[in-house]
């Protein structure tokens, strides 16, 4: 018997991820701000996976909603491919060599 498939899309790949909503995407960015603020404000970094490139702009853009609120700069930079680092001044990573004064 044949039977004819009308309408029929591709779901995403296994393991891929799916766009999120503007609600979604509204609150996630809201508990990671209140999350990675409270402990960037306790122990002056924190480290975060991120494994897409929309994970890592999410990252950057709750860096910079800090510094806002803060009046204090908060960097972020990649540790590696998957985690990022956000820190406030003089708790960021350490030149294996420093330069001698």
């Amino acid at each position: 018997m044949i039977r004819d498939l009308y309408n029929v899309r591709l779901g995403p790949a296994e393991g891929g991820s799916t766009p999120l909503t503007e609600e979604e995407e509204r609150r996630a960015r809201a508990v990671l701000f209140s999350d990675l603020g409270n402990v960037i404000a306790e122990r002056g970094w924190v480290r975060f996976p991120a494994y897409s490139p929309d994970e890592r702009r999410r990252l950057v853009d709750v860096a910079r909603h800090l510094s806002d609120h803060w009046g204090q700069r908060v960097f972020i930079e990649a540790e590696d491919q998957c985690a990022m680092k956000l820190y406030l001044a003089g708790h960021g990573a350490q030149p294996e060599n420093p330069l001698l004064p």
